[in-house]
């Protein structure tokens, strides 16, 4: 009896070890605001894929060009496009999705638009009250992301918040600007101080703090898909040529299928087809 019951579990183990050795893990890094929908669209293929395993990490837009170019990630994640010095002929680039940078501002702001051009003066700080804009007279907190953020790459191009020193190209934010590591933080930020303005993923709104119109647009994925609402950039998925493995390229497939875009659509993003 005791060697037919050992006898099983062997078997049982051995089934269990050769399930686990099949499963395939995909990884996945980069963009703190495209892992948003990453994680999404991976839970979803992981549900009809049941022998992959998608491994979603948010580190940043640099740290994901760094991480496919490096082979540490399968793919990479950036919310901008690319820079010069960061293309490579092997490099890979798959848009997955565009999306809006909404500049976000507390509910209790009674301003409802600015131009780009108000906003950059805010962020360079020679804009410092909100009288100065057509609103109360208080205060600006301006909130910014890290350095290595793609969403403030983004921003900084489309604001003109470049300025060169000595050849090279640095940012012109203000450096009383508060840093907030991620969409959630500076939605926090900003949601709890009613004199703060930031910027996020459109993707990432919720009623606890408002957009601004931008020139008179409203941050919407239909303005933004029509090309109205400027301030807008790409979602890329990163990958070094011949890296992937085959079940890697059936994920990235998936993603920009119907069926992955419309996951794309539903989360907020303007999908690609």
């Amino acid at each position: 009896m005791r060697s037919n019951v050992f006898t099983a579990l062997c078997v049982a183990g051995a089934l269990m070890a050769n399930t686990a050795s099949a499963q395939e893990t995909i990884t996945v890094s980069g963009s703190t605001s495209v892992t948003e929908v990453m994680e999404v669209l991976a839970e979803t293929y992981q549900t009809q894929n049941g022998n992959t395993f998608i491994e979603v990490q948010g580190t940043g837009s640099s740290a994901g060009v760094k991480a496919a170019k490096n082979g540490t990630s399968m793919f990479g994640m950036a919310s901008r496009s690319l820079k010069d010095s960061e293309k490579e002929p092997t490099l890979k680039e798959t848009v997955i999705a565009r999306d809006g940078i909404a500049v976000v501002v507390n509910n209790a702001n009674p301003l409802v638009d600015l131009t780009i051009e108000q906003i950059a003066k805010i962020y360079r700080g020679d804009v410092k009250n909100w009288a100065e804009v057509g609103g109360e007279n208080k205060p600006i907190v301006v909130v910014t992301r890290d350095t290595a953020s793609g969403t403030r790459g983004a921003f900084e191009d489309i604001m003109s918040l470049k300025r060169d020193i000595n050849g090279m190209k640095v940012s012109a934010i203000s450096q009383r600007a508060q840093v907030g590591n991620g969409n959630g933080v500076v939605k926090t930020i900003v949601a709890n101080n009613p004199f703060a303005i930031g910027y996020i993923s459109l993707g990432s709104i919720d009623a606890s703090l408002k957009a601004v119109k931008v020139d008179g647009v409203e941050a919407t994925s239909d303005a933004v898909a029509a090309g109205k609402y400027k301030v807008a950039r790409p979602f890329l998925v990163l990958s070094k040529a011949g890296k992937p493995s085959p079940a890697a390229e059936d994920f990235m497939t998936w993603v920009t299928s119907a069926e992955g875009q419309k996951i794309v659509s539903s989360q907020g993003y303007v999908p690609v087809q």
